[in-house]
């Protein structure tokens, strides 16, 4: 099998991003579609909102997936929270799919490549191979979705 270490990246990012239940017992996908715009935008102290989160994983999600379908790499970090305002739930809704839609572009793309891409230069030798990418894209997203899973319990508990 020629992507068999692809498939099983693919798998993992599919877990913590769409579907999974195994690591975290949760996903992005699940943690961002049971909240309201308002519970989205809520700040909490000094946190990020969970919109802001979800904002910035997703950025480097669309970044990434630029590179896979051919284009420049055009992130930085230094714009990775600039969420534009969210006014109301239709705000929300586009945001949470515009995540979902990447997130399945982004496992399809990694579950279709030939696993000797990933030790290609990812953009730049300097940024390291395709592997060290993908992996910091699910380690990143972890991250972020402990995160959002801490805040949103924190809202839910000053409504109760």
């Amino acid at each position: 099998m020629k992507n068999k270490r692809c498939k099983a990246l693919a798998l993992r990012l599919e877990e913590v991003l769409l579907h999974g239940k195994w690591i975290a017992n949760t996903n992005c996908k699940d943690q961002i579609t049971n909240i309201t715009w308002s519970q989205a935008i809520q700040q909490i102290e000094n946190l990020n909102t969970i919109a802001k989160l979800t904002y910035h994983i997703n950025y480097y999600l669309e970044g990434l997936l630029q590179v896979l379908n051919g284009g420049p790499l055009e992130t930085r970090d230094k714009y990775s929270f600039d969420l534009p305002e969210i006014k109301d739930e239709k705000d929300w809704n586009e945001l949470t799919k515009r995540f979902i839609q990447n997130s399945e572009s982004f496992v399809e793309k990694i579950k279709e490549m030939e696993d000797d891409m990933l030790d290609q230069d990812f953009v730049k030798k300097e940024y390291g191979n395709y592997l060290r990418n993908i992996e910091a894209i699910i380690e990143h997203s972890y991250y972020h979705l402990g995160q959002i899973s801490l805040i949103k319990k924190m809202i839910i508990s000053k409504q109760n």
